[in-house]
């Protein structure tokens, strides 16, 4: 058992006894109780010294832990509570205090019906009787979609990956006619633009599954499971978005944006990399170095008319390509006017 563990429970037997109002406790006392709680926890003799349960009675005494516990010695050798009422268990807290931990619980709140936080429920509501909680309503509102489709495999892929238990998943994507088998090693879970999806091992290569493309999960007990102790912020850290290639190198990514667009890019980078070239009164030069992909496509994309990719070529030609398209497509609409 850890020193810290140690501590707590000696604590709570020190409080236990100091504030008893039927018996009175000696320092020889205190000392057997702390011997004998710590005994029943880890079931074996365990003698806790005179120094150790002094300077027990010291640090309830003092700040250091937020008690300043009312010890006295009355009669010259007996430990009590100068105040009966009081107990390290009751936690004081000014106004400052209450109001954080309340906007904390709102915050908390928004994700009770969230599948992967349902056994949060108990707590959020013990929270909530503990603070004295006002029912205020939440000043923070966190972006979040509880329909998602797929929302309901998080649990078992969550249990998957904390037990390393490789699945099997019938999954469709977007592009595919016929939905495929695949049998996975999943490593982590990741959410982007309110999206969910699983980072697994299949046949040897790393993919990224949407939640929402799976149609079924079964667990595959007769496969090893392989962890490949991916650690998220180093496997995504040159990229945008969910698809990390094996092969490919980051690339340094130049774009201009417009004066009226170019804040919202400084103070939101696109990436932890993002650098600024060069400034002028028609707008900034940014720089990122990451792995061209799908998403940074559409980011790049959703900017519209305010950004421009300058390097790399091929890039630049595919994100004009993609709006000469979108151009194109807007010429031929016909719809009539509304009158």
């Amino acid at each position: 058992m850890s020193s810290n563990k140690n501590a707590l429970i000696r604590y709570k037997t020190l409080d236990k006894c100091l504030k008893n109002k039927y018996r009175k406790y000696t320092l020889e006392d205190l000392i057997d109780a702390c011997s004998d709680a710590l005994f029943e926890f880890e079931g074996k003799e365990s003698y806790v010294s005179r120094r150790t349960v002094q300077l027990d009675l010291q640090n309830m005494r003092s700040e250091k832990f937020g008690y300043e516990a009312p010890i006295e010695v009355y009669e010259r050798k007996y430990y009590r509570y100068s105040d009966s009422e009081y107990s390290i268990h009751n936690i004081s807290v000014n106004e400052s205090d209450l109001k954080a931990m309340n906007n904390a619980v709102q915050i908390l709140k928004q994700f009770k019906d969230f599948s992967m936080f349902k056994e949060m429920n108990g707590v959020i509501q013990k929270l909530e009787d503990s603070i004295h909680s006002t029912g205020q309503k939440s000043i923070i509102h966190l972006d979040k979609n509880e329909q998602l489709k797929g929302l309901e495999h998080i649990d078992i892929l969550y249990e998957s990956i904390s037990n390393k238990k490789v699945l099997k998943i019938l999954y469709r994507s977007f592009t595919a006619k016929e939905s495929s088998n695949y049998v996975v090693h999943p490593q982590l879970l990741k959410e982007f633009n309110n999206r969910w999806f699983l980072i697994c091992q299949h046949k040897g290569k790393m993919y990224n599954l949407a939640l929402d493309r799976m149609e079924s999960i079964d667990p595959e007990e007769n496969v090893p499971y392989i962890d490949q102790d991916l650690d998220g912020d180093e496997y995504f850290k040159d990229i945008v978005g969910v698809t990390v290639s094996d092969t490919m190198a980051p690339r340094n990514v130049i774009f201009f944006v417009d004066s009226h667009n170019a804040p919202y890019v400084k103070t939101k980078p696109l990436h932890k990399s993002q650098e600024i070239i060069h400034e002028t009164e028609e707008g900034t030069l940014f720089k990122i170095c990451v792995q061209i992909n799908f998403e940074l496509e559409r980011l790049l994309l959703g900017f519209g008319e305010s950004l421009i990719v300058h390097k790399p070529r091929k890039l630049r030609l595919r994100v004009q390509e993609k709006f000469s398209a979108g151009f194109k497509n807007y010429e031929k609409l016909d719809i009539p006017d509304e009158h």
